[in-house]
């Protein structure tokens, strides 16, 4: 696989910082309570993301080991506040309706996780790649997170009422304790899906006779 195209896999699918690394659960479980807030937290780390990447990876050699974290602080705190302001200006009700959580991307521990043990360490090109993958399946989770919340919590999507005119409105799915429940729900399905897919998985040549094999293969941990 091309190396560009295998960050964008491992944002998006292998290490998804919501669904397998748990990561920014914060934003997560707040504001996902409709589908226009979930995808505009989602791009707005999303830039951030690739922006700080980028910056960070750049001036990987410059900037002091011992203070590292705090020149990356600044660094993502400065992009979250252009990014802030252009909200407010170019996109004031979705600003006003994430509210402080814009704000709170600065310390969002998946932007600091990434520059610290990717962008410090490879090239502006890849990192930008890493921040694009990661974002992208951040934007995702929160998406597929207040859809189900808001269509069961609202019977709305995009605020257009879906649900037949008798359905009744599952009003917990707006609240935190539906955030929780959504999101159980759609790592139980993923890891079930993992587990399908990998219990499928065998050695070339393997016959299936695990009990006579002398390979130490995955399947045959599993069999033990």
């Amino acid at each position: 696989m091309n190396k560009y195209v295998e960050r964008l896999y491992n944002g998006i699918v292998k290490e998804n910082p919501t669904f397998i690394l748990i990561l920014g659960m914060c934003p997560t479980l707040a504001v996902t309570t409709s589908v226009s807030n979930g995808i505009g937290m989602g791009l707005s780390t999303t830039i951030v993301l690739v922006m700080s990447n980028f910056i960070i990876s750049i001036m990987r050699n410059i900037i002091p080991d011992k203070v590292r974290i705090p020149a990356y602080i600044v660094i993502i705190a400065s992009l979250v506040t252009i990014v802030e302001f252009l909200m407010k200006a170019y996109v004031p009700a979705l600003s006003a309706s994430l509210g402080l959580y814009i704000p709170l991307i600065v310390v969002n521990c998946i932007i600091l996780g990434r520059a610290e043990s990717y962008a410090a360490k490879n090239s502006p090109v890849l990192s930008i790649f890493d921040g694009i993958g990661m974002g992208l399946g951040f934007t995702i989770a929160l998406t597929c997170i207040s859809f189900f919340r808001e269509l069961i919590g609202n019977g709305t999507v995009f605020g257009m009422n879906i649900m037949p005119a008798g359905y009744q409105p599952v009003a917990i799915f707006t609240r935190a304790p539906g955030a929780f429940l959504v999101l159980g729900g759609l790592i139980t399905v993923l890891n079930a899906f993992n587990i399908k897919n990998n219990s499928s998985k065998k050695v070339e040549g393997c016959d299936g006779d695990c009990c006579h094999c002398s390979s130490a293969c995955d399947n045959k941990k599993e069999e033990a």
